[in-house]
């Protein structure tokens, strides 16, 4: 029986171990544990990565959301209108200021924000759209910026699970007022523990993000306003200039291995040509940029059941997202019911994240692949 865990961070540290440590110890040699070099190194590399003029080190991405709403000044009552198929935070930093989330139903193949539901949901208290690079894949970028330029909208792309990936030549988060990512230690670029980033070409808005992780005083104790303790730590940053050296590296390698997958799967007659039928529905990339694939999602018939298949057989998967944000009982004061967003439904039914980690090679990515056939020759 084969093991492939859905991910294997231990098989990527030691393949960089000695650098990982040399890099820490440099910052316990130095004990600048708050705010050290390494920080403002990270944030520059990825700003410029990013094709963005400013970055700022935040203490999760989920912060690095808050602290944009922060930024763009959303009150209570203010609504901000965003994807229902995402991890809670984008939904969550809404309602933690007091704001109202409005949930827009997704399309179907790639998963992302539907463009077209977004319209209708604008209302004279809309103040912010928050669109969602699911797995790795760029929104529709240019359809929402029009949309929110004639609505007088802020946009905050929430590209936690996007770093490096881009749309029409220019990467996810420099095309909003300000972009949000994640450093969790699953993520293409991962920490060992929680860290994020905030990337912006506006100063004002990047003094703004500055102020606020750091609990809005500037200089010390002379506070501007009232901000949080949202700061990267040098730890962190130290670690991650580590592993943004090998980033370009190890997308290529989930690239390669998301069109492995996608050849096996029709080679295998469990996905159609068309990738729109079949046992499996094969994730979607569109032509408009680069997807990559910090998740490798299909929607699958019997989902549940192929899942518990699967583990019985050795081979992890996870479901992005079970429930969407629209029918989660934190939300229920909203008045969504079941119904309200069907694609969004339909996701939560039929997706199934697969192993997609760099260290992977194409016998592991048969046998899972083989497993899922055995799943459905045996129905």
């Amino acid at each position: 029986m084969p093991n492939i865990p859905l991910v294997n961070l231990k098989a990527q540290y030691e393949a960089i171990r000695d650098e990982i440590a040399e890099s820490i110890n440099q910052v316990l040699e130095s004990q600048q544990f708050i705010l050290g070099p390494q920080v403002e190194d990270l944030e520059n590399k990825i700003a410029h990565y990013s094709h963005c003029q400013y970055g700022v080190g935040m203490s999760s991405g989920t912060d690095a959301l808050l602290c944009a709403l922060m930024a763009l000044d959303i009150q209570p009552g203010d609504e901000v209108i965003t994807s229902a198929y995402s991890f809670f935070s984008t939904a969550g930093v809404i309602a933690r200021l007091g704001a109202r989330p409005v949930f827009a139903d997704i399309l179907e193949d790639t998963l992302n924000i539907d463009p077209q539901q977004i319209e209708p949901l604008i209302s004279e208290k809309t103040k912010a759209i928050i669109p969602v690079h699911f797995a790795g894949q760029a929104a529709d970028l240019e359809a929402i910026l029009r949309i929110a330029q004639n609505y007088h909208l802020y946009v905050v792309e929430d590209a936690c699970q996007a770093i490096g990936a881009d749309y029409k030549g220019k990467r996810v988060g420099s095309w909003g007022d300000i972009g949000c990512f994640s450093f969790f230690p699953t993520k293409n670029l991962g920490g060992y523990g929680d860290g994020g980033m905030a990337t912006t070409n506006n100063p004002k808005l990047a003094e703004r993000l500055r102020l606020l992780r750091n609990h809005g005083h500037q200089p010390k104790y002379y506070h501007q306003m009232v901000g949080g303790n949202f700061r990267l730590d040098t730890l962190q940053a130290a670690i991650l200039l580590v592993k943004f050296r090998y980033l370009e590296s190890w997308i290529e390698a989930r690239i390669a291995h998301a069109r492995t997958y996608s050849q096996l799967f029709r080679a295998s007659g469990l996905a159609a040509d068309d990738d729109h039928s079949g046992k499996v529905i094969l994730p979607a990339e569109h032509q408009l940029g680069r997807h990559v694939y910090h998740l490798y999602v299909i929607q699958a018939d019997r989902r549940d059941a192929l899942k518990a298949f699967l583990r019985q057989n050795g081979i992890g998967t996870e479901i992005y997202y079970p429930v969407p944000l629209h029918l989660q009982e934190c939300f229920k004061h909203l008045g969504y019911k079941v119904g309200d967003l069907p694609i969004s439904e339909q996701a939560a039914r039929r997706a199934l994240a697969l192993p997609i980690y760099p260290e992977l090679n194409d016998q592991m990515l048969s046998e899972i692949v083989k497993t899922i056939g055995e799943f459905y020759r045996s129905a």
